[in-house]
């Protein structure tokens, strides 16, 4: 009578050490602030871009960092200084990656630049769209490589504060910019759906 029971334990045993399939992450931006949370969905379409985001986020660079820049109906920026000089504490540049479908729409991200007639984007600027109908005129000067999914209630706490004659916001809005994982459940969870070509 004890063998069936045996087996039956030793079925047990297998069927809960049995592999589990891994469930695939997606890596998101993410932006902190005092006034919310903002995520984003990084391009594929924008590898070097995308690239660059992530490992200055891995390693906190910008978190000592504030959106220095504010205009409402226009953007919130954040990173390196927006000097005269140009981007001279940028810790490198980067090509453009224009894509004909990645518009400056509402929530969009892009990356600064100066004047510079090559249109190289500065590594460490970045800035998020705050328009409701988009900033055409922006297409194919500055390369866009994210969009915010959850979170333009952020946005428009940061673009509607009060700012200064340099549109720097009176309140220092201080910015922790991390990578973080999450399934394609969480995502659909978040407000964001993944398309075969995402």
């Amino acid at each position: 009578m004890a063998k069936p029971f045996v087996a039956s334990i030793i079925m047990i045993v297998a069927s809960c050490t049995a592999p589990q399939k891994e469930v695939a992450t997606y890596q998101v931006g993410q932006i902190v602030t005092t006034h919310g949370e903002m995520l984003l969905w990084l391009y594929d379409e924008t590898p070097v871009h995308r690239s660059s985001f992530i490992e200055l986020a891995s390693t906190g660079y910008w978190d000592s960092l504030s959106f220095n820049r504010v205009i409402e109906d226009f953007v919130i920026q954040g990173g390196c200084p927006d000097t005269p000089e140009g981007f001279s504490e940028s810790p490198y540049l980067l090509d453009p990656e224009f894509k004909e479908e990645l518009k400056h729409v509402y929530g969009a991200v892009g990356a600064g630049r100066d004047n510079n007639p090559e249109k190289l984007s500065a590594g460490c600027q970045f800035y998020i769209v705050h328009n409701q109908e988009g900033i055409p005129r922006l297409d194919g000067n500055y390369t866009v490589f994210g969009q915010v999914f959850k979170g333009l209630e952020t946005l428009e706490k940061i673009a509607t504060l009060e700012t200064d004659s340099l549109d720097a916001p009176l309140e220092v809005v201080d910015i922790d910019v991390n990578i973080i994982e999450l399934t394609e459940a969480q995502l659909q969870e978040n407000g964001f759906e993944i398309k075969q070509d995402s």
